[in-house]
Order: C-alpha cells, then sequence, then structure tokens
C-alpha cells in the first residue's frame, strides 16, 4: 500500500530518492565494509544495464565489457599516471564510453536474440585481447596493488574508501533517475514499445539506441571503475560473460524497467555469494541459481516490480458490486467510489 501510494504521488520519486540515499549512507555500519562497496557498485551496474533492458528493449550480454575495462583503465591511470582516483574513475567512465561507440554503431540495428550474441562476441573478443596483451593488462594476474589515495590521503581502509567512492554511485544513479524520467527518456519508452510508429512520428531509432547505449556503458564503466579502485586489483573475471549475466540475473530478480529494483537484485546477491563462501560453500553458482528461478516463477515483474503492483492487482481483482450490494452500501456506487484508483506510474520510480 505504502508503495501504490508512493507511486501515484507527485512526490514519489523525491521520497524514495531520500530513502534510497539514507540506506546508502548506513550501509558500511550494518555489513561489512567491503561488501557494502560491491553493493553500490553493482547497484549502479544493474540500473545502467536496466536503462538498456527495461527502458530502450534492448537486452545486452556484453556490458562485462565496459564494467571490466573501464576497471582496467581506470587501474593503468592511477598506476602509470599518477592521477587521483576521481580523475581516474572518470577516465574509466570515458574510455567505457568510446568503447561503446563503435560496438553500439554495428549493433543497435538488431534486436531481441540477435543484439544479444552479438554484444556478447564483442565482449568475449574484448576479453581475449585484454588476456593477450599482458605487457598492459598482466594477462591472467591481472593489475594489481591499485592504490587508494587522494592528495596524500591514505583511503586504503575499506570503510573510509567507501564513503569517498559512494558520491561517484550516487551520481550515476542519479543521472540513470533523470535520464528515464526526461523526455529522451519517454521516447526510449516509446521505441521500447512500438519502434514502427516511434519511426513514423519522425524520430530516428537507431540514434537513440545508439545514445542510450553509450550512456548506459558510461555508467556501467563508472561502476567498474569504483569496483576495482575499491579492491585494488582489476581482473579478467570482470570482463568474462559470466559479469554481463549475473548483473541480468540481478535486473530481472529486482524487476526490469523499474531501475530502483536492480539496486534490490544486487543486494540480494551481493550478500548471499558472501554467505555462502564466508560458510565455506562451493556450489554457489547453483544457490544463486535456484533461487533465481523460484523468484522468476512466483514474482513475474521481480521483488519491486511485484510489491509495487500489488496493491493495484488486488484492486483490479475485486468482483463488481451487485445492485443490491450498491444499495446496502449507500454511497458505494457514488462516482468517486466508481473512479479508477491507479494512475499512470511514472518511469523510474
Amino acid at each position: 500500500m505504502i508503495l501504490s501510494r508512493l507511486a501515484r504521488s507527485g512526490r514519489g520519486g523525491i521520497v524514495l530518492l531520500t530513502l534510497g540515499l539514507l540506506a546508502a549512507l548506513v550501509l558500511p555500519w550494518l555489513v561489512y565494509p567491503p561488501v557494502a562497496l560491491d553493493i553500490a557498485c553493482w547497484a549502479l551496474f544493474a540500473a545502467a544495464v536496466d536503462l538498456l533492458l527495461g527502458f530502450t528493449g534492448l537486452l545486452s550480454f556484453g556490458h562485462a565489457a565496459f564494467w571490466g575495462g573501464s576497471a582496467y583503465c581506470t587501474g593503468l591511470i592511477v598506476l602509470h599516471g599518477g592521477m587521483p582516483f576521481p580523475v581516474a574513475i572518470a577516465g574509466g567512465a570515458v574510455f567505457a564510453a568510446l568503447l561503446a561507440v563503435p560496438i553500439g554503431l554495428l549493433s543497435v540495428r538488431l534486436t531481441g536474440i540477435y543484439f544479444a550474441m552479438v554484444t556478447l562476441a564483442f565482449a568475449q573478443m574484448i576479453y581475449f585481447v585484454a588476456n593477450q596483451w599482458r605487457d598492459v593488462t598482466g594477462g591472467e594476474n591481472g593489475l594489481q596493488g591499485i592504490p587508494r589515495e587522494l592528495f596524500g590521503l591514505d583511503l586504503s581502509d575499506p570503510f573510509f574508501f567507501y564513503y569517498a567512492g559512494l558520491p561517484f554511485v550516487l551520481a550515476g544513479l542519479f543521472a540513470a533517475w533523470r535520464i528515464v524520467r526526461s523526455p529522451f527518456g519517454r521516447v526510449l519508452v516509446s521505441i521500447r514499445d512500438n519502434p514502427a510508429r516511434a519511426r513514423a512520428l519522425g524520430y530516428p531509432v537507431e540514434r537513440y539506441r545508439l545514445l542510450a547505449f553509450v550512456l548506459s556503458a558510461a555508467l556501467s564503466g563508472t561502476a567498474g571503475g569504483v569496483f576495482a579502485l575499491g579492491h585494488g586489483f582489476a581482473s579478467l573475471d570482470g570482463l568474462y560473460w559470466t559479469t554481463s549475466g549475473q548483473v541480468v540475473m540481478m535486473v530481472i530478480l529486482g524487476g526490469i524497467g523499474t531501475l530502483w529494483g536492480g539496486a534490490i537484485g544486487a543486494g540480494l546477491v551481493v550478500q548471499l555469494q558472501d554467505f555462502l563462501a564466508t560458510a565455506g560453500f562451493e556450489g554457489i553458482g547453483i544457490v544463486t541459481g535456484s533461487i533465481f528461478i523460484v523468484i522468476v516463477l512466483l514474482f513475474r515483474r521481480g521483488i519491486w516490480g511485484t510489491a509495487r503492483h500489488l496493491p493495484a492487482s488486488r484492486r483490479a481483482a475485486r468482483p463488481p458490486l451487485s445492485p443490491a450490494d450498491d444499495a446496502a452500501g449507500g454511497q458505494a456506487g457514488s462516482p468517486e467510489h466508481a473512479r479508477a484508483p491507479a494512475s499512470p506510474h511514472p518511469a523510474g520510480d
């Protein structure tokens, strides 16, 4: 009921932003700080993927290229350029956006499984290049010992670095929220729902898809850069296709097209993986996969999407009043009672 009221109110988005900010600020006090940083980074990564999947209708299995590519770029800037980490994170995001331009130009004309497979192929090509270019990337050893300093201030403590990297994550999440609520975001939704009609109205569909793809890559790169600095290394795992699959799973768990659902999915997956790893359980993929199947079967809209739409669906399922019930109810047949209680929900809340 609370979610439904927030969705219908004009200030619902501001309330959700405030609650999300408070949750982000107290998170390292509730969980282990490195795990808190992982949740924050994966939440931004999931929001970036949902911007493309939920609001543009394009399923990408190649976003690991932008997450991992930015991680390597950020690490190289810090290790060899001696730049402070904010500059390195910005450089990694720019690198991811530039990398997305040629990939997007060759991919956005496709849709469905074809788009997913093409992006996957490009990501695997970048994985191969990073593995072979050992002089720069370190090959299988990756980049290790990435420092976390800012103008001489040591941020090696995970608790302090969490708050140093959090502004970049929050800025990325706010950017995604503004994009989906802007006229540009409305056009993306129209392209997702009916690209032929959007093209007939004069919108360059491929250009809008390309821009959404590049923006999604830049946000993914921001998350990847913060993640690499937080752990002090960049490895080939960040470029592997399983990274793309994991973030897509987070988006589906939370709810496609909800934007905030990705943060919930990220929190659940990261916390579950940390718990199982700490307990010494090796079949982590079996457990996470089983939970994913159960949630998909029981909550078709995802966790956040189901919670948001549950009150409205219950009201819609109520049988209409009979004439006898209408007379007995007095004011039950008034125009105010007959008016539909739900209103269109703004995208991204």
